[in-house]
C-alpha cells in the first residue's frame, strides 16, 4: 500500500462481505420456499426475498467496485484521493440507501419493476451518491501525476455505471416503453459498462500478479473487452423479443447476443496466457486463482450459458423460467463477484499487514465456493430444462409445475450450503486479517513484499 487513503477501501469491502452474506441468507429463504417450506411467508413473503436477494447483489458488487477504485485509482495515478472524507460519507450514506430499501421491500414500499425495485425518493439518493464518488475519482485522476489506459478505462466505465442509471428513472404509464428503458439499466449494467470495470480492476490485478508489461496486458485486454462491450450493447436486442417491440430486435438481438461468447472465450484465454508467460513468482497464489477463475467462470456463465437461451428460437420457451437463474447466477458469479473477491483477495494484505492467502481457509473458500456455484447451476439448468418440458412444451398449469420440480430444489440447497460453506472461509480469512493499518511501502510496488523494509516484511509475513 503505497498512500494513506487508499485504506479506505477497506471498509467498502468489509461492507460487501456484511451484505453478501445477507444476500446468501435470503437466498436460502427462496430456495425453502422453492420445495414447498414457506414458514417465513407471513415476514418475508416470497416477492420481498426475491428483490432483497437481487438488490443486495447488486449493492455489494457496486461496494465492491467503489473500494477497487478507490485503491486502483491513487496508485495508478500516483497521488493520493483528493476527499477521504467524503469517500466515508459517500459509503454510510450508500449503506443507509440500501438499508432503507431493503427495509421498504418489506412493507411493500416499491416500485415494483424488476431488479429496479427500490422507490422513486430513493433513486434521487443513489444519482446524488453515486455523483459524489464520480467526483472523487475523477478529482483524483485529474490532479495525479500520471495516466494510465488501467486508470482511465476503469473511471469511463464507472462514470458511465452512473449515467445509465437514469434512463431507468424516465417516467412512463406504458410498460412496453418502461421495460424498454428498464433494459438500459440492467442490460447496459452488467453486459456492457460494468465488463469495462471489469476489464480495468482485472488488468491491474494480472499487471500486479503476473509480472507482463503493462503495455502488453493493456493493449490485448481492451481489445478483448473492447468487443465484448460493443456485442453487449447491441445484445440488449435479447430483451426485447416479447415485450411488444418492432421484430427487427429478434435478428439484433439474435446475431449480436450469438457474439458475445466469442469475445468471453477471448478473455479466458488472455488471462490464462498472461498468467503463464508472467515471469513473476508472486506468493498471493490464491488472487491470482480468483483473478483467473473470474475470466473463465465468465466465459462458462456469460458467454456459453447466455448465448445457450438467447436465441429467438430457444429463448421462445425459455425466458421466465429457471434457465435465466442458471445464466445469471454463473453469470454474476464469475464476471463480477469473483472479480471483487480477487480483488479483495489481492488488497487484503497490503492494507492490514497480515498475508493469509496461503492459509487453509483461503484455499478452501477458492474452491468450496466454486465447486458449490457449479454444482448450483446445474440444479438450476435441471430445475429450468423440466419447468420448459413441462409447461412451455406440455401446457401445465404454471403452479402445479412448481410442485412438480420441487424435489430439484433440494439439490439446489445442498449446493448452495456448500457455496455457502467456502464464502463464510473467505469472510473468515477477512475477519483474522484485522483493521487496516498505516504502512506505505518503501518502493512502487505495493504488491511486491520483498520491495518492503525488513521491518515490513515481518509485519507482512506475521
Amino acid at each position: 500500500m503505497r498512500y494513506e487513503s487508499q485504506r479506505i477501501a477497506w471498509w467498502f469491502f468489509a461492507t460487501c462481505m456484511l451484505l453478501f452474506g445477507l444476500q446468501i441468507v435470503y437466498g436460502f429463504i427462496m430456495a425453502f420456499a422453492h420445495t414447498g417450506h414457506d414458514g417465513l411467508h407471513a415476514f418475508i413473503p416470497f416477492h420481498a426475498a426475491r428483490a432483497t436477494h437481487t438488490n443486495l447483489l447488486v449493492m455489494w458488487l457496486l461496494c465492491g467496485f467503489m473500494g477497487s477504485a478507490y485503491f486502483i485509482i491513487p496508485e495508478e495515478c500516483e497521488t493520493e484521493l483528493v476527499w477521504p472524507w467524503l469517500a466515508k460519507l459517500q459509503l454510510a450514506a450508500l449503506v443507509a440507501v440500501g438499508v432503507t430499501a431493503i427495509i421498504g421491500f418489506h412493507f411493500n414500499w416499491w416500485e415494483g419493476r424488476k431488479f429496479l425495485e427500490i422507490p422513486r425518493p430513493l433513486d434521487y439518493l443513489v444519482v446524488i451518491d453515486v455523483l459524489a464518488f464520480i467526483a472523487n475519482i475523477g478529482m483524483t485522476v485529474w490532479r495525479g501525476r500520471r495516466l494510465t489506459t488501467t486508470s482511465m478505462v476503469l473511471f469511463f466505465g464507472l462514470l458511465m455505471a452512473a449515467l445509465l442509471y437514469l434512463p431507468g428513472m424516465i417516467p412512463t404509464n406504458n410498460q412496453t416503453i418502461d421495460s424498454y428503458w428498464r433494459w438500459w439499466v440492467v442490460h447496459l449494467w452488467v453486459e456492457g459498462v460494468w465488463e469495462l470495470i471489469m476489464g480495468g480492476i482485472l488488468a491491474f490485478l494480472l499487471i500486479k500478479l503476473t509480472g507482463v508489461d503493462r503495455e502488453v496486458i493493456e493493449k490485448w485486454l481492451y481489445v478483448i473487452v473492447g468487443f465484448t462491450f460493443l456485442s453487449g450493447i447491441l445484445g440488449t436486442g435479447h430483451h426485447y423479443y416479447w415485450i411488444g417491440t418492432p421484430r427487427y430486435w429478434l435478428v439484433v438481438g439474435g446475431v449480436f447476443s450469438a457474439l458475445e461468447p466469442v469475445a468471453f472465450l477471448g478473455m479466458a484465454i488472455y488471462a490464462i496466457s498472461m498468467a503463464r508467460r508472467g515471469g513473476r513468482n508472486h506468493p498471493n497464489r490464491v488472487a491470482l486463482q480468483w483473478s483467473i477463475g473470474c475470466a473463465v467462470m465468465s466465459f462458462v456463465g456469460a458467454g456459453f450459458l447466455g448465448f445457450a437461451h438467447t436465441l429467438p428460437q430457444v429463448n421462445l420457451y425459455t425466458h421466465g423460467t429457471l434457465i435465466t437463474a442458471m445464466h445469471g447466477h454463473m453469470a454474476f458469479w464469475g464476471a463480477y463477484a469473483m472479480l471483487v473477491l480477487a480483488m479483495i483477495a489481492y488488497t487484503l494484505p497490503l492494507l492490514t499487514g497480515r498475508n493469509l492467502y496461503d492459509s487453509t481457509a483461503s484455499v478452501f473458500a477458492f474452491w468450496t465456493a466454486n465447486i458449490g456455484m457449479i454444482a448450483m447451476t446445474l440444479a438450476f439448468a435441471v430445475a429450468g430444462i423440466t419447468q420448459v418440458v413441462l409447461e412451455r412444451r406440455l401446457g401445465m398449469d404454471f403452479l402445479q409445475v412448481q410442485t412438480e420440480i420441487q424435489v430439484h430444489f433440494w439439490g439446489l440447497i445442498l449446493a448452495a450450503s456448500l457455496f455457502t460453506l467456502g464464502i463464510l472461509a473467505f469472510i473468515w480469512v477477512f475477519i483474522r486479517s484485522g483493521w487496516p493499518v498505516a504502512r506505505v511501502s518503501a518502493k512502487g510496488d505495493a504488491s511486491d513484499v520483498s520491495a518492503l523494509p525488513l521491518a515490513d516484511q515481518a509485519v507482512q509475513g506475521a
